[in-house]
This record gives structure tokens, C-alpha cells and sequence, in this order.
């Protein structure tokens, strides 16, 4: 292979991460080529590694570590399963063959032809047969699964175990004796080592393989330099220039700062492993150590590029979280310092795995990387105490951080605490434990923290009413603004919980629940669940439902509002005739989308017997009048007696229908106000549509007049002025009669008609004006004019008075 193509298949290997990969590939194709097993070599096979596995667990001192063998007792377990899987068509394929044969003849019935019987007896013995395998591999399945969760509490027991462990405490000297005493042999083994990877790298400068040596190398500086350089100033340019700009801007710049930071690094570390392994020349050993190494420089890349995109000291105004200038400049060093302190970490446990250090020098080493450790967060924790009273000093009110940050920081603190006196008290374990689980837990946070934001971020400008993407969404689905900001932040909601669980699942991984454990119980709780009396409750079925739920809805709302759009309006359906029919749709699909979704949730007619029982219950107390109005709803869709756009009136109340809804029906009055009827009312009271059949409007006047007005006159007047109005309809022609003589008044009815009877009151008001005017031109009085009598009485007589006085 030319050198050239060799560098870019070496490239586009390191790129994918699958260099272990490339590695086992002759023997994956040696296994490949060997032949298959049969369904008994199978369950032989898995048997023994079973048995392996139960003896390691059973040994005092296992020589393999209990996570390992956990790993290998989930496999087992899983070909098992997958064993018994691959079986059960054969199974049923049998089983449907001697259904075909039918069962032997019974005693006195005609005897079947002995080809028959043999081919029966074949097939029964087969299947027998295949029972069998199938129910050993169920047997293996449950073993390994039972096997595996005791390995897990052997290790988490065996945890616990090592951090009670105690050692001297490092202030003494009996602390620091041992190690000492040890230290020929460990400097030994040390030495050893380092000649190694001295011969190791003589060898890659050799003529054969220095040129892939140097070029590698190379990579490696150009891809930690240049190439890092470029693609952070590439994506600053792209962010800034393709994104709106937003938060979203932010936190995608910050993620993908990261990624870009540890993947250059990361790649970086792969090409000088290859630099140094080019042709195989390392050995088993030291490959392995290689491989440990390139993947640490990777961890560490990625908490340095972390914590860069959190501080953002080169961009302060694109930092996520709120913190200061002073406060991100002030701890500017610490992820680098950080990201060291993690290599060095993994460095010392890789070396001492590797050349087997001894037990006193492991636990010096040990203790000083937590004392590091715990001294590096002690110094941030103390820069952001120091940037906080600077800023209180020189008058400025820090933000107010949340109190999940508090929490973080107190734990900080004591977890600092708790580590530099396990290290001071000879609880090295546990110190080391603390310092290792600060480190683990500072990466899953910051991660978590900017993953968080993307989402939050993503999901806010997808569903932004005002966005691109959201005006879309309410066109095509005619979804209200708030019903998209609401989808969005469940969705953000949804997500958020899902990265909180995967990250605690995370976190305990050092406590026996990491997310491998947590992975099993999901998938269990997903596969099995629980029950409620009879009623299975599954959360993959729960799921399912969801999903069929969620996209009947979303082709019911498409469905409907083609009909609205597209076809209704092509048909001779009026308005009202359309909205009834929407709705009756919308009815029916409601319905059938309730019905599959309790199929997804394998829900059958006896599972509901108590819910149907219930609401029986329900309905005959309290939920009738509910029933009542629901089916009354239906009758006025289907016999539309009134519909949307009706001027009705009922009860007292007037105004147009503007919805029919399940149980009510909204009308909507003069003032603008809406009243909800319910719809039962409709079927039961004597309900006034004015609008039903296309009816006219009526336009009535009384108009009183006095007795001696020129009455021909006065119609001429006031018929010429119903002709004359523009709303008036010449068929039926307008009327003007003398209805009335009464006390020295007489009074003329008039009536019009117009095309709508919301037309009435204007039209009316119009004609009273118009009319008026023509009266009061023609002299003619509306009013007879008041006469007023003044009689005067004569004043009584003396004489009078005095005689009635006698009288």
C-alpha cells in the first residue's frame, strides 16, 4: 500500500475511533470463517462460560474484577436470550405442522397410513426437542441475569469495603515507612517501564518507520495548533453569520467549542499513539497502556474544553452562566490546571497497573493526587470568594445566583473538606474516592450545564411564535402561539428530565447503580411494568400510546384543515353547514384516535369493566346533565335546527351562534359579549332563529299623527320615503296604512322589508330620520297643539255663610 493511502486509511481509523477495531479485525474474520454452531453446542458452550464465571465469583480472590465479570455474565445472558428468540419460529413452524396432521386417531377409529404416523412422531419428537433448548436457554437467561445483580452487590459491598479501609495517617512516620522500603523494588519495576518505551520509540526512529513516526508527530502539533485554531475561528464565523442571532447562538458556539477542542486533542493523542505503533512493534502491554493513555488525553481535552466554553474569557459576552469578567479571568487557568490534574490521575493508575507498584507506593500516590485535587477546587473556590468581595467592595450588587448553584458550591466546600482530612486521618480510599468523584461530577455537571442550554435554547427557537420555524408550524398545523410555546417547553421540559437521569445515572456509577445497571432496570421496567388489578400497566406501551396519540392528533388537526381549506369551501355547504361538519369529523376522529391509542395500550373490555362501572355510577349522580348536553350537541349538528352564524334567540337571550361545542353552545351578543347556552336547552325550550331559511328583515313603524293632518298627504310623504332608501326591497313592496283613530290621533303603520334581519335597526333608524325631515318640511305636525280652559268661580255670599251658620 503507497505511503500515502496508508496515512489517510490511518486518518479516517483514528477519526472514527475504531483503531481496536481495526486491530481485531483478522481475528473477527478468523471467527467468521469458522463454522456455525448448532442450537446444542450453543447451550453447551454457554453453559461452561456460566460455570467459569460462577467459579470466579465463588473464589476468595477472583482474578478478574467483579465489573468484568458482571460484563461477561450480561453477555451470557444475552445470547441466551437471543438463542431462545432465534428458536421460537422454528417452534411455532412445528407446531403449525402438526396442527396440519391433526391429532393420532382415538381407539376404534380407522388407523391412519404408517407414513403419516412416522411424520407425526418426527415432528413431535422434534419439537420436544426444541422445547427442551428453548427453555434451557430461558434457564441460562434468568441464571445470568440473577448472577449478574449478585456480582453487583459483591461490588458495591467490596466498594463500600475499601473506602472503610484505614491507613497511618501521612503526618507520621510509620505512614511513609513502608513506602520507602518498597521503593528499590517499585524504582526497579519504574526503570523497567521507561527502557520500554525507550526501545519502543528507538524502534519507531528506525529507517522503516520513520517517516510515519515523523509525520505523525506532526499531525499531532499541527492538529493541537493550526487545526484547533482554524476550526474555533470557523465556527465563531459560522455561528455569527448563519444563526439568528439569540441564545441560541451562545450555547451552540459553547457545545461545539468543546467538541471541536477535545476532538482535536483527542485525535491528536491517536496519531502519536500511531506514531509510536505504526507496524505493530509495541507489545501487548504496552499497547494497552498506549490506548489507556490516548483515550485519557481525550477525558482531560474534554474538561479543559469545558471549562473554556464556560468561562469564555476571550467572549465575555457570549458566557452562559453569570459570572463576572473579574470572577472568569480569575479562573482562567483552572481548566487547564484541571484538565492536568485529571491526566495525571489516570497517568499514575495506568502505570501502576502496569508494572504492578506496590501497595504502599499506590497509596502515597494516591493520596497526593486527592491532596492536589482538593487543593486545585479549594483555590477556586477561594478566586470566586475573593472576585464576589471585590465587587461588593467597589459597589456593585453581584447577581443572584440560583439555589441549585448554592448547593453546588457548599458541596464543593465540604467535599473539599471531607478529602483533605480523609488524606490528614489515613482515609487515603476515601480521600482518593472524594477527589476522583469531584473531578467525575465537576465534568457531568459543566456538560450537563451547556447540553441543557442547547436544548432549552434549540427548543425555544424552534417553537418561537414569532420564529421562522414557528411561523411555519402554526401554518401548517394552525397551531395558536401559545399552544406552540406550550409544546415547546414540555418538550425542553421532557428532554431536560431525560439528560438529569442519564447524568445521576452517571454520577453513581462508583456506587454499583451506573448507567449500565440503571440501563438493565430501565429495560426491564420498560419490557415488564406492573399491573393495576388486572390491568397491565406497561411504560413501552405507555410510550407507544403516546406516540400513536400524538400523531392521530397531528393527522386529524392536517385532515381537518384541508377540509376547512381545500375542499368545504369547493362544495355548496354554507359557512354553518361546514363548521358542523369539521366538527362532527373532528368528533369521529377523536373518538377513533382514543380507541388506538387504548390498543397500543393493550387495554381490553374486561381491563375497563371497573372504569365503565364507574362512570355507569358517574353518570347516573352527577354526569347526566353532561350526557344530556353532549348528545344534544349531536342532534343540533346533525339536524342543524340552528347553526354557526344564527341570529337566535332563547331565554332572554339574543345574539349569533359563533360555536357548538361539546357540551355548550356559545352565542355571542349585541355588546359584544359571549353567553354559553348549553345544548340541551336548544332541544328543549323554544328557541327564535331569525336568521334560519334565508328569512327578511321587517322594518315596522307606528307613527301617530293628529286628526285634521292631510292623512293622503302624510302617506304620499312617508311612502316615498320607504321606496326611496336603498335597503328597502321593492318586492314586497313597502306598506304605509292608517291603523287607528283614537282621542284627536290617528296612526299610521308602516312597513318595509329588507334582505337580512340584522339590517332592521339601521334601515329603521335611517327611514325615522328621512321621514321627520319631509313631515317637518311639509308643514305637517306630528303632534295635535294643547288647548288650556281658565274658568274663574264666584266668591260665596256673607249672608250665605251666616245662614249657614244658622242652619
Amino acid at each position: 500500500m503507497p505511503n500515502s493511502l496508508r496515512y489517510l486509511f490511518i486518518l479516517l481509523l483514528t477519526f472514527s475511533g475504531s483503531i481496536a477495531v481495526a486491530q481485531d479485525a483478522p481475528a473477527s474474520s478468523a471467527s467468521a470463517a469458522q463454522p456455525a454452531l448448532t442450537p446444542v453446542q450453543t447451550l453447551t458452550q454457554l453453559r461452561s462460560e456460566l460455570d467459569n464465571i460462577k467459579s470466579s465469583v465463588d473464589a476468595k480472590k477472583p482474578d478478574t474484577p467483579l465489573n468484568d465479570l458482571r460484563t461477561s455474565a450480561l453477555a451470557v445472558q444475552q445470547k441466551a436470550e437471543q438463542l431462545a428468540t432465534s428458536l421460537a419460529p422454528q417452534d411455532a413452524s412445528l407446531q403449525t405442522r402438526l396442527d396440519v396432521l391433526g391429532p393420532a386417531p382415538a381407539k376404534g377409529a380407522p388407523p391412519e397410513s404408517s407414513e403419516l404416523s412416522a411424520q407425526r412422531r418426527q415432528l413431535t419428537k422434534a419439537k420436544n426437542e426444541l422445547d427442551g433448548q428453548i427453555k434451557q436457554a430461558n434457564s441460562l437467561s434468568t441464571e445470568a441475569t440473577q448472577l449478574a445483580a449478585h456480582v453487583s452487590d459483591m461490588r458495591r459491598d467490596q466498594f463500600q469495603a475499601s473506602l472503610a479501609s484505614r491507613t497511618a495517617t501521612p503526618f507520621s512516620g510509620a505512614f511513609w515507612a513502608d513506602p520507602a522500603q518498597a521503593f528499590p523494588d517499585d524504582l526497579a519495576r519504574a526503570k523497567l517501564l521507561k527502557s520500554n518505551v525507550a526501545d519502543a520509540v528507538s524502534t519507531a526512529w528506525q529507517l522503516p518507520n520513520r517517516t510515519p513516526f515523523i509525520l505523525c508527530l506532526i499531525f499531532a502539533v499541527l492538529l493541537m495548533t493550526v487545526v484547533r485554531w482554524l476550526i474555533e475561528r470557523t465556527l465563531v464565523h459560522l455561528t455569527t453569520s448563519s444563526m439568528p442571532a439569540g441564545r441560541l447562538r451562545r450555547s451552540a458556539l459553547a457545545v461545539t467549542i468543546a467538541l471541536a477542542y477535545t476532538l482535536t486533542v483527542g485525535l491528536a493523542a491517536h496519531f502519536a499513539y500511531e506514531a509510536l505503533n505504526w507496524n505493530d512493534t509495541l507489545s501487548d502491554d504496552l499497547a494497552d497502556l498506549g490506548q489507556k493513555l490516548a483515550r485519557l488525553v481525550t477525558f482531560a481535552a474534554f474538561l479543559t474544553g469545558l471549562g473554556r466554553a464556560i468561562l469564555s474569557t476571550q467572549r465575555p459576552s457570549w458566557r452562559l452562566p453569570s459570572l463576572s469578567d473579574d470572577a472568569a479571568q480569575r479562573l482562567r487557568l483552572f481548566p487547564w490546571l484541571l484538565g492536568a490534574a485529571a491526566f495525571l490521575l489516570g497517568l499514575l493508575e495506568s502505570v501502576i497497573s502496569a508494572i504492578g507498584l506496590s501497595l504502599p507506593a499506590t497509596v502515597a500516590t494516591r493520596g497526593f493526587v486527592a491532596t492536589l485535587i482538593a487543593v486545585l477546587f479549594a483555590d477556586a473556590l477561594i478566586r470566586l470568594g475573593k472576585s464576589r468581595r471585590v465587587m461588593l467592595a467597589s459597589g456593585e450588587e453581584p447577581s443572584q445566583r440560583p439555589v441549585w448553584v448554592g448547593l453546588i458550591v457548599a458541596a464543593a466546600f465540604v467535599s473539599v473538606g471531607l478529602t483533605l482530612l480523609g488524606v490528614a486521618s489515613g482515609y487515603i480510599a476515601f480521600a482518593f474516592f472524594m477527589a476522583r468523584q469531584m473531578l467525575w461530577v465537576g465534568v457531568i455537571l459543566t456538560a450537563l450545564y451547556l447540553v441543557m442550554h442547547l436544548v432549552d435554547d434549540i427548543f425555544d427557537t424552534i417553537f418561537a411564535p414569532k420564529g421562522r420555524t414557528g411561523k411555519r408550524l402554526q401554518a401548517s398545523f394552525g397551531m395558536p402561539a401559545r399552544a406552540l410555546e406550550q409544546i415547546g417547553t414540555v418538550l425542553s421540559g421532557i428532554t431536560r428530565a431525560i439528560l438529569l437521569l442519564m447524568s445521576i445515572a452517571f454520577v453513581l456509577a462508583p456506587f454499583g447503580a451506573g448507567p449500565s445497571e440503571l440501563a438493565d432496570r430501565a429495560g426491564a421496567l420498560l419490557s415488564s411494568g406492573g399491573s393495576l388489578g388486572e390491568l397491565k400497566i406497561v411504560p413501552g406501551n405507555i410510550f407507544a400510546a403516546l406516540l400513536v396519540f400524538g400523531t392521530g392528533w397531528v393527522v386529524l388537526r392536517i385532515v381537518k384543515r384541508w377540509l376547512s381549506e381545500q375542499l368545504l369551501p369547493k362544495t355548496s355547504f354554507d359557512l354553518g353547514m361546514q363548521n358542523s361538519v369539521l366538527t362532527l369529523i373532528g368528533y369521529v376522529g377523536g373518538v377513533l384516535i382514543f380507541v388506538l391509542t387504548l390498543v397500543e395500550l393493550k387495554v381490553n373490555l374486561t381491563s375497563i369493566t371497573w372504569m365503565a362501572s364507574a362512570l355507569s355510577v358517574g353518570i347516573g349522580f352527577g354526569l347526566q346533565a353532561i350526557v344530556q348536553n353532549f348528545i344534544s350537541g349531536l342532534i343540533l349538528l346533525a339536524e342543524r335546527p340552528v347553526k354557526v352564524g344564527d341570529w337566535v334567540s332563547i331565554g332572554g337571550v339574543e345574539g349569533d351562534i359563533r360555536r357548538i361545542n361539546v357540551r355548550a353552545t356559545e352565542i355571542q351578543m349585541g355588546d359584544r359579549s359571549t353567553m354559553i347556552v348549553p345544548n340541551s336547552q336548544f332541544i328543549t325550550q323554544n328557541v327564535r332563529n331569525v336568521t334560519l331559511a334565508n328569512a327578511q328583515g321587517r322594518v315596522h313603524i307606528t307613527l301617530p299623527m293628529p286628526l285634521d293632518t292631510d292623512a293622503g298627504r302624510a302617506r304620499e310623504i312617508i311612502l316615498d320615503v320607504l321606496n326611496a332608501h336603498a335597503s328597502t326591497l321593492a318586492t314586497p313592496a313597502p306598506v304605509v296604512r292608517l291603523d287607528n283613530l283614537d282621542a284627536g290621533t290617528m296612526t299610521f303603520d308602516c312597513t318595509a322589508y329588507v334582505n337580512s334581519p340584522r339590517d332592521v335597526s339601521a334601515v329603521k333608524s335611517d327611514l325615522l330620520f328621512e321621514t321627520l325631515e319631509r313631515l317637518r318640511d311639509a308643514k305637517l305636525p306630528m303632534t295635535s297643539p294643547q288647548s288650556m280652559v281658565v274658568r274663574t268661580l264666584p266668591s260665596p255670599q256673607v249672608g250665605d255663610d251666616n245662614h249657614d251658620d244658622k242652619d
